[in-house]
Order: C-alpha cells, then structure tokens, then sequence
C-alpha cells in the first residue's frame, strides 16, 4: 500500500489519485493505442473489454452503456417493462435506481431493508406484489449481497422478472457465484469512484440470455441492429473505446483491489463492533465499495473526525420515498423505519485499497476516542 501523498495528513475519503500512480504507465500506453487507432465508438476496445468482463463474470454476455442509470433503464425495456407496470427495489438505495424505473414508464414500489445487512426486506417484497408487478430489482447495496436465493424462488414462484442493480458490487459473490448473474439482467456502473471506476461516465450490462443480448445491444444504439436500419426506439448509450480501455487495465487489478479492501474491512469489523458495522449474509462475500458504521451521534461524529483531517460522506441522507422529486408517489415519513434510521445514524468511513495500514489505525483510534 502507498502512503498518504496528502500534504497537510488529511486522510481522505478517497484517492483515485494513488490508484492512478499505481497504474498510470498501463493507462497512458491504453489510452495512447485509441488515439493511434482512431476508433472511437463501438471498435475493438469495447469488444475485448465486454468479452473480458463477461469472463470474468461467468456471464454469457455484457453490453458496455455510457451510465449505470442507462443500464437499468435499457435492462428494464429489454425485459418489457413499460407503462402501468411495478417494479419493486428498496429505499435505501441511489435514485437512480428510481429514476431508470419511472423512466421507461413504471412505477418503482418500495420496500425497507434489514436492519443489520442493509439488503432488501424479502418478506416485504411478497407483502407488495400485485397484478401490475412485472419485476424485483434488489440493490447490492455497498458491494455486498442482496439475498438472492429468497428472491429468486419468490420471483420465480410468481412470474416476475429479475434484474440486479450491482453499481456498487463488482466482483462481490454469493455461494460463489459473481452477484449480476443470478438475474435475467445485471447492470454495474462504471463511475470513477467505483471498484471499478472508468476515467468518466460508464455502465455496463451482463446476461446469459441470447435473446436479451441482441435486444440490449439494439437499444444501447438507437435501436439499430445495423446501421441506419431502426427497428425500435433507442438510445445513443455506448461505452466509448477511450473508457473501454482504461477499464480493461484495470479490470486486470480488480480482484487485487478488492482483496485489499476486504482485509482493511476485518480490520475495521475487529475494531469498531459496538459501531455495527453493516452484516454480510451467508454465504457472501462483499467487495466494500463502502465501508458503514452506525452512531446516534452521526453528525457529531463527522465532525470530530473532520476536525482530526478524517474525511467521511453519508450513504445516504434522505431515503428514496422522502427525496422532494419522488414525492408524487406518495409516501411519507415512518413508512420504511429501517430506511429512515440508516438517514440518521449511517457514517462512511475512508475505504479504498491504496488506505494505509497507518491511516485505518488512525481512523479506528479517532472514532473510538469519540465514542458511540
């Protein structure tokens, strides 16, 4: 691990800049064959990127998209949701998760999570399924496992498609198998700060399905299935071959990062236990894209830890059924209490791979010196 390049000590929350001295040499020779090649969109990069990811998955396919948020979008038209469909995913997520469901049409249904492992209440999911349902979308929230074998024989039992949110989750697995591929569709984002993070805007979407292969690449661009030839409404959502190829780099370390991040985080685990830590199910194994803790002292805290240069960021603030711009849907306050106590105690700490062994002893020390 390197050590802290910050100046003045402060600890941050996160460092792309130390990922990138680690691996700029391969990034600038990546970057460098695009601009000699001059193939921009949709060209060899993209293809090896999608070929390399789907390996690394054990999905059948991946389709590279310019967001996360297109990527559930165009995972949701693949599989047919539309207008007066609903499709039920937890509160306790980004709103992108929301926005990509009213997008195509739909109405997102809510539903808490569980108190200790933060993933989407099962039990709640059945309780809210009606004629209108036409798919379950769990959120791997933080990298770690939503339980998936629950859901899938209550989706199965009913009918109902399934597509993963695994913005936050690449590489994590569950009984051994990658989380994004237990579903009909699983769709990672490729946003800088992620596990795995392109140097701007990107998403990817994985399937075994053949069929749903072929549409998702139609709707990724403009809905051609060649050039000029438009068989059904589109988006121009492509990976760009700049994107693709900083991705392939660092895809090659993503295990790597990972692993690092699991050993910070039982060390975290060993020393902050009253601070309830976020549970990981059986079975699972998270890749802690974040690393939380709770305190009924949340903001308190945050300042403490910003008065001792230790950087932290909520996740998040405002659940989804209380955010101004979903309020159409109705909800209010003490709907989904697991939810709305997350908003008030939920504290991220600094997690990232290039974290010293140093700095995490720093951080444990402070936020124990602070106390619950």
């Amino acid at each position: 691990m390197m050590k802290s390049s910050s100046p003045d000590n402060t600890i941050p929350f996160l460092s792309l800049k130390r990922q990138h001295e680690d691996i700029k040499d391969e990034i600038n020779s990546s970057v460098q064959r695009v601009l000699e090649r001059q193939e921009f969109i949709l060209g060899s990069e993209l293809n090896e990127f999608e070929l390399s990811f789907a390996h690394y998955l054990g999905s059948s396919f991946v389709v590279g998209v310019n967001s996360g948020t297109d990527g559930l979008r165009i995972a949701l038209r693949a599989i047919g949701v539309g207008a007066g469909d609903e499709v039920i995913t937890t509160t306790h997520t980004f709103i992108a998760t929301a926005l990509a469901i009213i997008d195509v049409g739909a109405t997102p249904v809510f539903v808490d999570v569980g108190p200790h492992t933060y993933q989407m209440d099962v039990t709640a999911v059945e309780k809210k399924i009606t004629e209108k349902t036409k798919a379950i979308l769990p959120v791997h929230i933080y990298g770690a496992p939503s339980p998936m074998e629950e859901i899938i024989s209550l989706a199965h039992s009913c009918n109902l498609r399934l597509v993963e949110d695994a913005c936050q989750a690449h590489g994590a697995v569950l009984n051994g198998k990658k989380l994004g591929t237990f579903g009909d569709i699983g769709v990672f984002s490729f946003y800088p700060s992620k596990n795995l993070g392109a140097y701007g805007d990107g998403g990817a979407i994985c399937t075994s399905d053949a069929d749903l292969y072929e549409k998702i690449k139609r709707l990724r661009n403009y809905g051609q299935p060649k050039k000029y030839y438009h068989e059904e409404f589109g988006y121009n959502s492509r990976l760009d071959e700049i994107q693709a190829a900083v991705l392939k780099v660092k895809l090659s370390h993503l295990d790597e990062w990972n692993l690092m991040r699991q050993r910070l985080a039982s060390i975290y685990d060993s020393k902050l236990t009253d601070f309830h830590p976020q549970k990981i199910i059986p079975g699972g194994k998270s890749v802690y894209h974040i690393y939380s803790i709770l305190s009924n002292r949340r903001d308190e805290l945050m300042a403490f830890l910003s008065e001792k240069k230790i950087m932290t960021q909520i996740h998040y603030p405002v659940p989804l059924h209380l955010q101004k711009a979903l309020s159409s849907l109705g909800y209010k306050e003490g709907d989904f209490p697991v939810s709305e106590m997350l908003a008030k105690k939920e504290i991220s700490l600094p997690m990232f791979s290039e974290l010293t062994q140093e700095e995490l002893s720093i951080i444990c020390d402070t936020v124990l010196d602070f106390g619950k």
